[in-house]
C-alpha cells in the first residue's frame, strides 16, 4: 500500500515483485491508501481524479527503468466512492530484473530488489545467484501470455483434439466447464484470481495464433528454375502449429513428392522410388516446428530447388548440439526448447521422441537409396538447415545443346578441367552473385558440370561462399 505514487521506493517494489524469488506469483501495490504498521488508515485517502492520469503515465515512463523490459497491469479501481490505482506486477519471463538504485540522472548502480517479508531488500549473493538460476526455469511455451484471454482459445479446436488423441477429458470438454478443462490440460494460469491462456495454449488452440506469436507461419517456397530463375512459387500456412504442419506436409506431399517405376526386362519386379522419401520431410518438418523459438518474427520456411529441399528454422540448436555431431549425424540434446509443444505433437504422432528424429530421416532416405542429408548451422547457433537431396535417379544426367553461336563466342570457357574452373572464377569475381542457373547458361555447361567444379574449387580454398544461398555471394581468393 502507498499513499500516492513515489518513484524512488515504489519501482524497487515493482522490480521486486517481478523477480519473484519465492515463486509465489508477484504481488500487488494499491496507490491511494496509508498505512500504518502494515495496515491501512481509514478513512481510505483514495487519489484525486485530477492526479490520476499523471501518475499513470509517470508509471509507465518510470517502469520502463527496469531491465529487462516489464510493465506490471495497472488498473483503476472505484472503492468506497473513492479511486485509486492497483498495480499487479506478476512474476516475469525474463528473471532477474533490476531497477536504479536512486533516480537521480547520474545513477549508474542497478540492483536485483526481491521481497523479504513485506520488505524490498537488496538480494544476498546467495540469493542473486538464486535470481539467475530462474532465469530459465520457465519455458516460453509454458509460460502466461498476458496480452490473451480466455476467449482466445477455442473450445472446438480443444475438442478436436482430446477426441484424436482419445482423452478422457472429451466428455468433460462437451459437458463441463471450460476453464476446468483448460486447467486440467495446464493451458491456462493456475491463479484464480488471474485467468489467462498460456503461450503453448495458444499456439495450439487458438484460430489466429499469429496475433500473438507474429510470423508463426510455414513459408513453401519454389524455385523450379534455381535459386537464379525467375519463376518462384510461394504457399505460406498459417493456423494452430498443429494444423499448419499437417496443412504443409499435404501440400508437400500434393504438389513435390513423385514417384519413378523403373521395369527390367530380365525380371517381373520393378524398382520404386521417390524423389524424396515423405517420411524423411515429415520428420524434418515436424522437428522445425517442434524446436524453432516463437518469439523470434521468423518462419520456418521450405525452400525446394530442382536438387533439394531445405528446412530453415531459426533459431540453431542448444550448444550441447556439436558441428561435428551434426557432421556424423550424432545428435544428444541435453535441453528442450519447447517441452510443452513436444509433448502435444507426440500426442499427435507428429513428432518422435527424445533425439530419434535423426536416425528417423536417415533410415527413409537409406531406404530410398537418396544421398544422406545434410545438417547445418553457425558457431551462434543463430539457424538451423536441414537439407535433403533428390534421389540421383530424378536428376538430368545429359548435357544441354550447345549452340554453334555460343561456342563461336566463347570457345575457352568450353574447355575442361583447369581452364573450365578458371572461367567459373573469373565470371564470379566480376559478379560474386551469379548463381548456378546463370553460370550454366553463361558456360553451356550442366547443373552437374556446375556444381562440381564449384566443389572442387571450395574444397581447393579458390573460392568461398559467404551467406545464405538467396543473398548470399562468392568470394574468390587470389
Amino acid at each position: 500500500m502507498k499513499e500516492s505514487w513515489d518513484p524512488a521506493s515504489s519501482l524497487k517494489t515493482v522490480c521486486a515483485f517481478a523477480n519473484d524469488l519465492d515463486n509465489w506469483g508477484g504481488g500487488y501495490i494499491v496507490i491511494g491508501v496509508k498505512e500504518k504498521n502494515g495496515q491501512p488508515v481509514y478513512p481510505l485517502k483514495g487519489i484525486p481524479s485530477d492526479k490520476l492520469d499523471a501518475y499513470q503515465k509517470d508509471i509507465y515512463a518510470k517502469c520502463k527503468l527496469i531491465r529487462p523490459a516489464y510493465m506490471p497491469v495497472i488498473s483503476v479501481e472505484t472503492y468506497q466512492d473513492k479511486q485509486f490505482l492497483v498495480l499487479w506486477c506478476p512474476g516475469g519471463d525474463t528473471r532477474p530484473y533490476s531497477s536504479p538504485k536512486t533516480m537521480s540522472k547520474d545513477n549508474k548502480e542497478r540492483i536485483h530488489y526481491i521481497r523479504k517479508a513485506s520488505n524490498t531488500v537488496k538480494p544476498t549473493d546467495d540469493e542473486e545467484k538464486d535470481l539467475f538460476s530462474l532465469a530459465n526455469r520457465v519455458p516460453f511455451d509454458d509460460r502466461v501470455n498476458h496480452q490473451a484471454e480466455l476467449s482466445d482459445l477455442n473450445i472446438t479446436l480443444i475438442r478436436n483434439y482430446l477426441n484424436e488423441i482419445k482423452s478422457s477429458l472429451y466428455e468433460k470438454a462437451n459437458t463441463g466447464d471450460f476453464v476446468d478443462v483448460c486447467s486440467d490440460m495446464n493451458i491456462i494460469s493456475n491463479l484464480p484470481e488471474y485467468m489467462k491462456p498460456k503461450n503453448v495454449g495458444l499456439m495450439f488452440f487458438c484460430m489466429e495464433p499469429d496475433k500473438f506469436f507474429p510470423y508463426t507461419q510455414i513459408d513453401v517456397v519454389q524455385f523450379p528454375e534455381g535459386l537464379g530463375g525467375n519463376d518462384i512459387i510461394e504457399k505460406t500456412f498459417k493456423g494452430p502449429i498443429h494444423q499448419q504442419l499437417r496443412d504443409a506436409l499435404q501440400y508437400i506431399k500434393n504438389t513435390i513428392i513423385t514417384e519413378k517405376v523403373v521395369k527390367h526386362p530380365d525380371r517381373a519386379e520393378a524398382d520404386r522410388f521417390f524423389n524424396y522419401p515423405y517420411a524423411a520431410i515429415e520428420e524434418a518438418l515436424s522437428n522445425a516446428v517442434y524446436h524453432r523459438a516463437y518469439d523470434i518474427r521468423e518462419p520456418i520456411e521450405v525452400r525446394i530447388e530442382p536438387d533439394r529441399i531445405e528446412i530453415v528454422s531459426y533459431p540453431g540448436p542448444d550448444r550441447s548440439v556439436t558441428q561435428e555431431g551434426l557432421k556424423n549425424y550424432r545428435v544428444s540434446n541435453r535441453r528442450y526448447r519447447n517441452r510443452r509443444i513436444g509433448d502435444f505433437l507426440k500426442e499427435l504422432h507428429l513428432t518422435e521422441g527424445r533425439n530419434t528424429g535423426f536416425k528417423k530421416i536417415l533410415d527413409a532416405l537409406e531406404a530410398n537409396g537418396s544421398p544422406k542429408p545434410e545438417f547445418e548451422t553457425d558457431k551462434d547457433r543463430s539457424y538451423f538447415i536441414t537439407r535433403l537431396y533428390v534421389n540421383g535417379n530424378f536428376l538430368q544426367e545429359k548435357e544441354p545443346k550447345r549452340s554453334q553461336k555460343g561456342a563461336e563466342k566463347e570457345p575457352k570457357r568450353s574447355q575442361k578441367g583447369a581452364g573450365r574452373k578458371q572461367a567459373i572464377l573469373g565470371l564470379l569475381e566480376q559478379n560474386p552473385a551469379m548463381t548456378q542457373i546463370m553460370l550454366m547458361n553463361e558456360l553451356h555447361l550442366s547443373r552437374k558440370q556446375i556444381q562440381s567444379d564449384i566443389k572442387e574449387l571450395q574444397q581447393e580454398g579458390a573460392l568461398i561462399r559467404e551467406g545464405a544461398n538467396r543473398n548470399g555471394r562468392w568470394i574468390v581468393k587470389k
